[in-house]
């Protein structure tokens, strides 16, 4: 097993599922972002999340662009991202997957990322607008390196479009719980547990839900049925409002939801 997938096996060893924590690199600087990866794997978190702030995220919500955009404006370059990786794998055992649109890779180089990625310490990518079939050199370049290749399933996928995630995909399937941009909602969309449902006919192993997911008690929902649940603007509020010793605590708190109830299913 890989990294990504021996962190979530040990959650599920230890019975519970696995809390995936979304930050941007270099918010409010690159110094404290590395400093707030470090605090989430101190406080619960399994996989940690990078994105590299990008100019055009239309995945993103609010409050991860305006964070997103102060990086940028701050002078984030891409070799940041890979000197945050070191920083934090040198820190913590904790896997690093890094989310990123796909443009930079390709302006960087697939195969020159992807063997930096591995120099640093990082674990592999999740690439949430490239689909598989697009992907093939990415999917030769992740096999070369023994890197993740985390694709993403969202509910509106065909059947066929599920077939070909769930066998390309390595890690985990990325699941998406409702159509649209990254943000908080107060109740989760019923279409995350169906598109789980579906994901396991297809042979996932592993699926992570994401998009919306902001409190304990939807955490400890999402555990009934999933592997895991996946993070990002609960916690980028917290940095911003609070810096790291706020973000610390709501980890924390976040990470109390992922011992509730286990998913019905083998793994």
């Amino acid at each position: 097993m890989s990294r990504v997938e021996q962190a979530i096996q040990r959650a599920q060893d230890a019975g519970r599922s696995a809390f995936v924590g979304y930050l941007p690199v270099g918010f409010p600087d690159l110094e404290t972002s590395i400093q707030a990866a470090i605090a989430l794997a101190e406080n619960g978190v399994d996989i940690i999340e990078l994105g590299p702030p990008y100019s055009d995220p239309v995945m993103d919500g609010a409050i991860i662009q305006e964070a997103t955009t102060k990086a940028l404006a701050a002078g984030f370059r891409m070799a940041d991202l890979f000197t945050a990786i070191r920083a934090i794998t040198a820190a913590t055992d904790v896997p690093v997957l890094v989310m990123t649109y796909w443009n930079p890779v390709m302006q960087y180089g697939i195969d020159r990322y992807a063997d930096d990625l591995l120099a640093a310490g990082g674990a592999g990518l999740i690439t949430p607008d490239i689909t598989p079939d697009a992907a093939g050199e990415w999917i030769a370049a992740s096999e070369r390196t023994g890197l993740d290749r985390v694709f993403l399933a969202a509910p509106t996928s065909s059947d066929e479009r599920l077939d070909l995630v769930v066998k390309s995909s390595t890690g985990f399937v990325y699941t998406v719980s409702t159509m649209g941009i990254t943000g908080e909602r107060t109740e989760l969309d019923r279409a995350a547990r169906t598109l789980v449902g579906r994901l396991r006919a297809h042979g996932a192993h592993r699926a992570c839900v994401g998009i919306g997911i902001s409190t304990a008690e939807q955490i400890a929902g999402v555990s009934e049925y999933a592997d895991g649940a996946i993070v990002g603007t609960a916690l980028v509020r917290a940095l911003r409002d609070g810096g790291v010793p706020a973000l610390a605590e709501v980890t924390r708190t976040l990470a109390s939801g992922t011992s509730s109830a286990r998913p019905d299913h083998e793994n």
